[in-house]
């Protein structure tokens, strides 16, 4: 594809302004660009090349930091113009992230000591500092999402995007899958509920009488996550756990057990530890009903049976899911989707991932599979069959098979020059200075 720059996405964004500050090179920090009254520093350049770094192994480090530099530019001019638009970034959606990151660092160095150590900023610093770098990312990429929001483009014009690009520069395109499937997932009977919640009372009846939940939660809880941790969750922040459970935790005063409370993925007793801020650290032990193995019989049956009717012609793969998958997606007659784009085409990876027993790799197109077990992502048991709609070989990218990818290149091509077209414009009537370091950088979005 062609090689060009825009601003980055926020993720990606983010991932480079939070990246660890101890990998960045030894600088003595200072002023790397002006850019109206807001400066770039060295050490914001210095951090994302150190992720880059990371991620990439490249070493071309004057090449890269300048087209660091001019993404860092270009989205100072978004957020000037998105504090003149008043477009709105709030605490709560910043914290998410900064939270996020304080605990993942937490968690490497151990101690907000060890911590300062590492990085040479306290807690409180590292805090104002991902506040500062996300918001002002945030609010650029909504200005961007704002201002590139109405470009449309025709099928004529994806067309005239691919014939510019240089047949040599056209991506490998992975080998691909598009699937339908049938999914019968049994339901937990009464008894089974009621047997789990009779458990879980009992386990808080033995708290509230003095024994310790972490112990409990380590011998009983089938989440495998925090039980060896004697169900201790961590700091999170709201939005970061299913609504019962988090309307439940931040309900409770510090050492209160909550009462049962069930959400998609079991039963929980949840027990507050400690609240900090908008944040809180709880513990939790999780019980999972199960489904019978009579009931799991009955559905692979069922779908074995189902197979056969449908190989036989008896009825169509598309009806059948309608009418007997429990999957979200039975009302589209069990296409699979891609849960990274939302296509319906999945690559090697989301199947290996996802259907290896399934053995679609295996299936020619049109062939529907035995029925196998695999678990839902609420983690219960289920069985499915799956039908190999279509296989796509690896191959290099054309219109034909790769319509949707190339119309999405196009887009983001047509988006960018719009980005550009403001950005230069941007640059002819702001103040911008570079250090001497960056004076020779060849910016292609600002030039």
């Amino acid at each position: 594809m062609k090689k060009i720059y825009t601003a980055l996405t926020c993720a990606s964004l983010i991932a480079l302004a939070t990246a660890p500050l101890h990998a960045q090179e030894t600088t003595i920090d200072g002023v790397a660009a002006v850019v109206g009254k807001n400066i770039i520093k060295y050490s914001d350049i210095d951090r994302a090349y150190a992720q880059i770094r990371l991620r990439s192994g490249n070493d071309k480090a004057h090449e890269n930091k300048c087209a660091i530099l001019e993404n860092l530019i270009l989205n100072q001019l978004l957020v000037h113009k998105g504090e003149v638009d008043s477009i709105q970034v709030t605490d709560d959606e910043v914290n998410q992230y900064v939270q996020e990151y304080l605990k993942n660092d937490l968690r490497q160095y151990g101690t907000k000591e060890a911590l300062r150590e590492a990085t040479g900023f306290t807690y409180e610093e590292l805090k104002e500092q991902y506040d500062r770098m996300i918001r002002n990312i945030m609010l650029s990429q909504r200005t961007q999402y704002q201002m590139t929001q109405d470009v449309n483009i025709t099928p004529y014009e994806v067309t005239e995007f691919f014939n510019s690009l240089p047949a040599d520069s056209l991506p490998e395109m992975p080998e691909r899958y598009e699937l339908s499937e049938i999914v019968v997932q049994p339901k937990i009977s009464e008894a089974e509920r009621e047997r789990v919640r009779t458990q879980l009372a009992e386990l808080r009846e033995r708290i509230i009488k003095g024994e310790k939940f972490s112990m409990l939660a380590t011998l009983y809880s089938q989440d495998p996550g925090s039980a060896r941790k004697g169900g201790e969750l961590g700091f999170t922040s709201r939005g970061e756990w299913v609504s019962e459970f988090e309307s439940a935790a931040f309900a409770l005063k510090p050492g209160e057990v909550s009462p049962i409370i069930e959400t998609q993925f079991g039963f929980h007793i949840i027990q507050l530890i400690e609240r900090r801020g908008n944040t809180v650290n709880a513990r939790h032990i999780l019980l999972i009903p199960k489904v019978s193995t009579d009931d799991l019989l009955r559905a692979r049956m069922t779908l074995d049976s189902l197979a056969s009717e449908i190989r036989a012609g008896s009825i169509s793969f598309e009806d059948a899911a309608r009418m007997y998958s429990t999957a979200p997606n039975a009302k589209q007659g069990g296409v699979a989707i891609n849960p990274t784009d939302g296509s319906n085409r999945l690559d090697r990876t989301i199947i290996d991932q996802n259907y290896y027993a399934d053995g679609i790799p295996t299936l020619d197109e049109g062939q529907v599979s035995n029925a196998t077990a695999f678990k839902t992502e609420d983690n219960r048991d289920a069985y499915r069959i799956v039908r190999l709609n279509k296989k796509y070989p690896a191959h290099r990218a054309n219109l034909t098979d790769d319509y949707d990818n190339i119309y999405n290149a196009a887009l983001a091509d047509a988006k960018q020059k719009k980005l550009r077209k403001w950005a230069r414009h941007q640059m002819s009537i702001t103040y911008v200075r570079l250090s001497d370091e960056y004076k020779d950088c060849v910016f292609e979005n600002l030039k």
